[in-house]
């Protein structure tokens, strides 16, 4: 199976919500046996909190800042992060047409 992130960024963005009253802006491309892949595609801030399960980004385009708990990373295509469970972090600074793919994995947390 090929997943192009063209692909899914054509479908961005998503439905308005109050988190993201100009629409959403990420799209599930996959999902099996409890992991989750995604095309995450911010434009101007990134509003998300720490997620309820483990986290692996892959950077598809764009440069910027990530911060992860207290670390601040900078990052450019094909860069990856981890970032655990319950973990705050945010993509602080990025460039125009960033994304990345963030693949959900592993149990829930009880937060």
């Amino acid at each position: 199976m090929k997943l192009d992130p063209r692909t899914f960024l054509a479908s961005l963005p998503g439905p308005a919500t109050p988190k993201w009253p100009e629409g959403e802006r990420f799209v599930e491309a996959f999902s099996r046996a409890g992991l989750s892949l995604e095309l995450y595609a911010p434009v101007g801030h990134d509003p998300q909190q720490p997620h309820a399960q483990d986290e692996l980004y892959f950077i598809v385009s764009g440069t910027g800042v990530l911060s992860i708990g207290d670390a601040r990373h900078d990052f450019a295509p094909g860069d990856a992060f981890f970032v655990p469970a319950d973990m705050p972090h945010r993509f602080e600074t990025f460039s125009e047409g960033f994304s990345a793919w963030a693949v959900f994995w592993g149990p829930l947390t009880s937060r």
